[in-house]
């Protein structure tokens, strides 16, 4: 098993992109923190799966927006598990509309889920993967925040600032055995997309900008993550690894 003996933590772990990940790396080996903020049911039944498959698992419920958040969710792996060597930051939601019509409130919504969050939570785990000089940071980005989107500004600057944050932090934490990597996604089949999913114009426009022409599913863009967990990737730092079936090159 590619993880076997690792402990990870999966911010946004109940659903969608968060859950396949947390399963994935459950089934190469790792014991797994999933973290949730509105849905404890959702967090406790892949927490269920993960224990089905022989690993140690834990949900806790916290808003990684804030640092009293995201320093519960790293010490709940340090406390029950003893370490942390995964961190994947995934947590998000969207608050869309056009850019004169936004509110201030929405904006910030999303950049502190989308941008703070990962901030705080690397900060939270960097005093315990630099004293054991290793650790893989995965943040997830959006080709919205490479090539931008109408309707999210918010979220695209976000995720764009996602990209930044993830070369600085490479930068800073390398001389201590940390990677830091970034997954950018297209549209994958989760309830976040649910609205260009279902519109028969939305689908039109969208796959047409898809070289591979479809969405992706939750379980094949979870791939790439193992991978970047992995000692697979042992000399991949401050990368940007694009997930999106060519919609970024369109």
């Amino acid at each position: 098993m590619k993880l076997g003996g690792k402990v990870a933590v999966v911010t946004g772990g109940s659903r969608g992109v968060g859950r396949a990940i947390c399963l994935a790396f459950a089934r190469e080996g790792a014991d797994v923190v999933v973290n949730y903020a509105t849905r404890p049911d959702a967090a406790e039944e892949v927490v269920e799966e993960i224990r089905k498959m022989g690993r140690r698992a834990l949900a806790i419920g916290a808003d990684v927006a804030t640092w009293e958040g995201a320093d519960k969710v790293i010490k709940g792996a340090i406390d029950n598990f003893g370490k942390i060597d995964i961190l994947v930051n995934n947590a998000g939601f969207i608050r869309p509309a056009l850019l004169h019509k936004m509110t201030e409130e929405d904006w910030q919504l999303v950049i502190d889920i989308h941008l703070k969050a990962p901030w705080l939570c690397i900060k939270a785990a960097f005093p315990y993967m630099s004293e054991q000089k290793s650790g893989s940071i995965i943040n997830v980005t959006s080709v919205a925040g490479v090539v931008g989107t109408v309707g999210q500004i918010n979220y695209s600057a976000a995720k764009g600032g996602v990209i930044a944050l993830t070369k600085s932090a490479a930068r800073e934490l390398a001389q201590y055995g940390i990677r830091v990597n970034c997954v950018c996604l297209g549209i994958v089949e989760t309830e976040m997309s649910e609205k260009i999913r279902t519109d028969p114009k939305l689908v039109e426009i969208y796959k047409r900008r898809i070289l591979l022409g479809r969405f992706a599913t939750p379980e094949e863009v979870a791939e790439p993550f193992v991978f970047l967990a992995s000692e697979d990737s042992s000399y991949i730092t401050g990368q940007l690894i694009m997930v999106d079936g060519g919609y970024g090159m369109t």
